[in-house]
């Protein structure tokens, strides 16, 4: 009887499991619907005005703004974006992984680098391995432009100043539920292929700037950081949300199948407990009828 109680009791508590599973999955699967629809509403508006700058700079000479300025990489910063919760299978490991590939590259390079951690899992991973200039925790319970704003603000400064020379950000990028990416991209300084004979007729066409070409890209070009972080946040977001969604229902799935597996060994069990005492009556009988 002792082995039914230890069985009934993990059955009990597997059930319980499979409850909190289910929840967590319904909660992610809500948040996930709504930052989906926050990704899609954006996306649009980045690839545009990607296409706006990549038509800009080779029009641009490198001089007319300090996020232009191409140096020796010999300092190197990444903003590398996790999530501040786990309970999501893979997703932070992967972020993780592309990063420390990253840092030894460069490090074998002869390069410094630093990181700038978005998220609570990236930050408490890399405290202790690597130079971390700067955090940002619980950044993706709730935000919106701002912090995007905030997080360019502090590496548009040390950059104009030179405290570093190139700027790199790893995030997520959202494909599916099922499929998350890590990504990479160089953020500055802002690549200028120049003017050239090999590129198309429409992109060696000048323009005429109005305001002057100046304080137009003193404009743009911050806002180009804005929204390339701003993107990051909502694909990072969603993939976080999306890969917790199918964690959590695997797991639901994982705790269905051992609850079955479980009662099919507590029924063999119970009927071997029942046979044996069966075999025990029988063999009762059978003594007090040949007394």
């Amino acid at each position: 009887m002792a082995a039914l109680k230890d069985i009934k009791r993990k059955v009990v508590g597997i059930q319980k499991t499979r409850q909190i599973t289910r929840a967590m999955n319904m909660v992610a699967a809500s948040k996930f619907k709504a930052s989906q629809t926050r990704l899609e509403n954006f996306r649009p508006y980045a690839l545009k005005f990607f296409d706006v700058l990549n038509s800009l700079a080779p029009r641009v000479e490198a001089s007319v703004h300090p996020l232009l300025a191409v140096r020796e990489p010999k300092k190197v910063w990444v903003l590398c974006m996790t999530s501040d919760r786990g309970l999501c299978g893979g997703f932070n490991n992967n972020l993780i992984k592309v990063a420390e590939r990253f840092v030894k590259e460069r490090t074998r390079a002869g390069q410094e680098v630093e990181l700038f951690t978005i998220g609570r899992k990236g930050r408490d991973y890399f405290r202790k391995k690597i130079a971390v200039r700067g955090e940002r925790v619980d950044v993706f319970r709730r935000f919106d432009i701002t912090m995007a704003t905030a997080i360019a603000g502090d590496v548009i400064e040390p950059f104009i100043k030179e405290q570093y020379d190139e700027l790199h950000i790893i995030y997520n990028e959202f494909v599916n539920v099922s499929v998350q990416r890590p990504a990479m991209v160089k953020l500055l300084p802002l690549t200028v292929e120049g003017d050239s004979e090999d590129l198309p007729f429409d992109k060696r066409v000048n323009y005429i700037y109005e305001p002057s070409e100046p304080a137009l890209v003193d404009k743009l070009l911050p806002m180009y950081i804005h929204v390339l972080v701003y993107r990051a946040l909502l694909e990072t977001s969603a993939g976080e949300n999306g890969a917790r969604m199918v964690a959590m229902d695997n797991a639901t799935r994982n705790c269905e199948e051992l609850i079955n597996s479980l009662t099919l060994k507590y029924n063999k069990a119970r009927q071997a407990a029942i046979t044996a005492e069966l075999m025990d009556i029988v063999g009762g009988t059978e003594a007090l009828a040949k007394g």
